[in-house]
């Protein structure tokens, strides 16, 4: 119950942030909150393998630039009207959301499906570096097509475009991105407590047994790392959109870094706990950024007081043990 109530008090309070910031005279905080609810998206993503998996990718920061470069190759093209060089067909590109972010999804998830072939006959400490090898090459593969900006990356000349909005304005762009972070946690809330996912908590609980079981372990977890993939891609996406702007510090292990430093910040196993990890991560970085150009040694310590003094996570610490899901 407590569970419910903090999952419908936060994304109640997220719906009313633009009213408040626009009467607060301060619009920029709902940039900022944007930005706090996209990579909360991608930590929910990656949760879902490493909270329920026990699946420690250390390269989901691929799926993440993946993403945007999509929607970064889709809007060069179709701004300069020019051929798309590496398609069989003929095609220009497109700014429509409807074509851009699901297109996102299906290459975050297509990459993830042959990444996670090879990285999960490994387990342990061989996955976490098989999956930031690959992450790596990725990164410089980016780095290496001067075509798309190269090392200094692509500029995004409009936002993706939804029939009846516009997505230029910050508030309306926000609802968007609160509504598909909605969505998702719902979907993902839904495949946990489905056979799927009891499945997928049995595996990082007793991988042997559910093989011996009769359950194709290595089927569902591939299909778990393409599904955080495609939440991952789709988040890079919007990333994309916000800044307008791609480059391959999106790819750099750094990324995987953060994304992992917010599950764990909010709490693992909980979907949820991520957000408010997501959220408090990049406040700590908004606030003391803003006090001393010193700020990571400030939080330093206190990300380690608070993994000391909150080890399930500020997620768990709020709710309870027991209430968490």
């Amino acid at each position: 119950m407590r569970h419910r109530l903090i999952s419908i008090s936060l994304f109640l309070c997220l719906a009313v942030l633009p009213p408040i910031a626009y009467a607060l005279d301060d619009p920029f905080w709902i940039t900022i909150a944007t930005r706090m609810l996209i990579y909360g998206l991608a930590a929910m993503s990656l949760d879902f393998i490493l909270g329920y998996g026990a699946m420690v990718s250390f390269g989901h920061a691929a799926f993440f630039g993946l993403g945007a470069y999509v929607v970064g190759v889709l809007t060069h093209h179709q701004f300069y009207d020019e051929i798309i060089p590496f398609l069989p067909f003929d095609w220009t590109g497109s700014v429509s959301a409807l074509v851009q972010w699901p297109l996102a999804m299906l290459v975050a998830g297509l990459i993830a499906l042959v990444i996670g072939a090879l990285s999960l006959r490994t387990q342990g400490v061989y996955f976490i570096m098989i999956t930031l090898a690959f992450a790596q090459m990725l990164y410089f593969f980016m780095i290496g097509l001067p075509d798309y900006g190269g090392e200094d990356g692509l500029n995004l000349w409009t936002r993706s475009e939804i029939w009846g909005l516009d997505l230029s304005e910050s508030s309306q762009f926000y609802y968007v991105v609160l509504v598909l972070v909605g969505c998702w946690f719902l979907l993902s809330s839904r495949m946990v407590k489905s056979r799927f996912g009891r499945v997928l908590i049995g595996c990082q609980q007793n991988e042997p047994r559910m093989q011996t079981l009769g359950y194709p372990v290595m089927r569902y977890k591939l299909t778990a790392f393409v599904i955080s993939a495609m939440g991952t891609g789709l988040a890079g996406a919007l990333a994309a959109n916000q800044n307008e702007f791609v480059s391959p510090s999106l790819m750099a292990w750094t990324t995987s870094g953060e994304l992992m430093v917010m599950v764990i910040l909010g709490g693992m196993g909980t979907l949820l706990g991520p957000l408010f990890g997501a959220f408090l991560l990049l406040s700590l970085e908004e606030v003391l950024a803003g006090w001393t150009e010193h700020w990571m040694v400030i939080l330093g310590p206190i990300l380690v007081l608070s993994v000391l003094f909150a080890r399930g996570g500020l997620y768990r610490f709020l709710v309870g043990k027991r209430d968490a899901k």
